[in-house]
């Protein structure tokens, strides 16, 4: 990729045909991937323990985390972690109760806990992203927020920084319009789209597995992998051109 040639000045280390920034919410701009693995880890092992007892093998808040939801869309990250136990649920209605024993039962206890660690604690950001974005809006750059979570909207309000961003596609979005989740790069494409540019044009921040997937596979100008807990190899192998540990890096 020609951002990465040695010599050459780029844009914030972007490609010279990049017009727009697709970014990913959580881990990437907010301090929330933690929050999600915390409640992922709760509801699973609230489910396995009375499912299997005492023997059970709890929930890994980090291979489990970043293999089978990291990224992805609720119900996507429910029914994958299941079936790398061999469990099989049927999916139910949004109408059943939190915790009730259905992949939507299940993936709605996941949001509740979700949602009321974050009235506890609130939400922070990482500030060297946010003043990448500022810098990539300074730039005449484009930006869009692009997040499997249904609560992003609520999320960028808590940490004030919706006002950075020109487009949102997250959950709810890929709900109402029928999208596929991360990995496929339908989310992303939507958010280009909201943007008017080709996908060509614009650029993949994320830090999940399962987006940088995405972002390869939508023919993005580039994908630059965010790396919070020590997978760079991993970033790197799932599609990401450029990894760093944090955005600031690259202004």
């Amino acid at each position: 990729m020609s951002f990465t040639d040695p010599g050459e000045e780029h844009v914030l280390g972007l490609p010279d045909a990049a017009t727009a920034c697709l970014f990913d919410m959580d881990g990437v701009l907010t301090r929330t991937a933690t929050v999600h693995a915390a409640a992922w880890k709760q509801m699973f092992d609230d489910f396995l323990r009375e499912r299997e007892g005492d023997a059970f093998t709890p929930f890994d808040p980090v291979a489990d985390y970043d293999e089978y939801v990291d990224g992805k869309r609720r119900e996507d990250g429910t029914r994958s972690f299941l079936k790398s136990r061999g469990i099989e649920l049927p999916e139910g209605s949004p109408d059943d109760p939190p915790g009730t024993p259905t992949i939507s039962g299940l993936s709605e206890r996941k949001n509740a806990l979700v949602l009321e660690k974050l009235r506890e604690n609130g939400v922070e950001v990482y500030s060297g992203s946010v003043r990448y974005v500022r810098a990539a809006r300074d730039a005449g750059l484009r930006t869009a927020v692009v997040s499997s979570s249904a609560n992003t909207a609520q999320i960028l309000d808590a940490a004030d920084i919706a006002d950075l961003f020109d487009a949102r596609v997250d959950g709810l979005t890929a709900k109402e319009r029928g999208l596929a989740g991360k990995p496929a790069p339908d989310m992303f494409l939507a958010g280009a789209a909201a943007l008017g540019v080709e996908a060509s044009a614009a650029v993949v921040f994320e830090d999940a597995l399962a987006g940088v997937e995405a972002g390869r596979a939508g023919g993005f100008a580039c994908v630059v992998g965010v790396d919070r807990v020590g997978q760079a190899d991993a970033l790197k192998r799932h599609g990401a051109d450029v990894v760093v540990k944090d955005l600031e890096e690259l202004l």
